[in-house]
Order: structure tokens, then sequence, then C-alpha cells
């Protein structure tokens, strides 16, 4: 069985037992979570998608950890004119374990 989640702007397919990192939750470690925006659960060729979401639906995860991926360096040019500038940014995630789809 799995579902498609709507979390922080993105939207993620799961299974139960599988981790994911989503953009950061205010939870603490090992908190349980209620993700009730579910777009869609299927079961092998079953489907059921919502209008926009699955009635009754929700998906329980619990909070592994929280951590910041890998930075992303950002650099403009502009070619002649003596301007360069550099930046970099690193965002911050929680990962998940789903637990249980209810659907």
């Amino acid at each position: 069985m799995y579902a498609v989640i709507k979390t922080g702007g993105k939207q993620y397919k799961v299974a139960a037992g599988e981790k994911i990192k989503v953009e950061q939750i205010a939870a603490d470690v090992g908190q349980e979570i209620v993700i009730d925006q579910v777009l869609a659960v299927g079961n092998g060729a079953e489907l059921k998608v919502g209008t926009p979401l699955v009635a009754g639906a929700n998906v329980k995860a619990t909070v592994v950890s929280h951590g910041r991926h890998d930075k992303v360096r950002i650099f403009k040019m502009r070619r002649r004119k003596h301007y360069q500038k550099r930046q970099g940014h690193r965002q911050n995630f929680t990962e998940l374990e789903i637990s249980s789809i209810n659907g």
C-alpha cells in the first residue's frame, strides 16, 4: 500500500517502512506525527484519488532526525564588468519514518 502526501509545499509518494526527508517540521525527535493531507491512496491495481484530498485518509510517521542538506553554491558573474558574487545555502530537513497508512 502506498500514498501520495503533501507537506512543505511538495508531494511525496510513500509506503510503510520508508524513510523520507521533507521540509523542516516543528516536532521533537521520536515524536509521532499525523499527516492528513493525503492526495491519493493505492493498493496494487486499485487507486483512490482525492478531490483534492482523500476523505478520512491519513499517514502516521515518526520523526527520526533533523539536519541540513549539502551546501548549494550560487555563483553570479557578469563578464567584462568586474562583477562576481558568491553565495551558499543549506536547507533544513526533517527525516520521517512512515509507520502506517490509513486510507
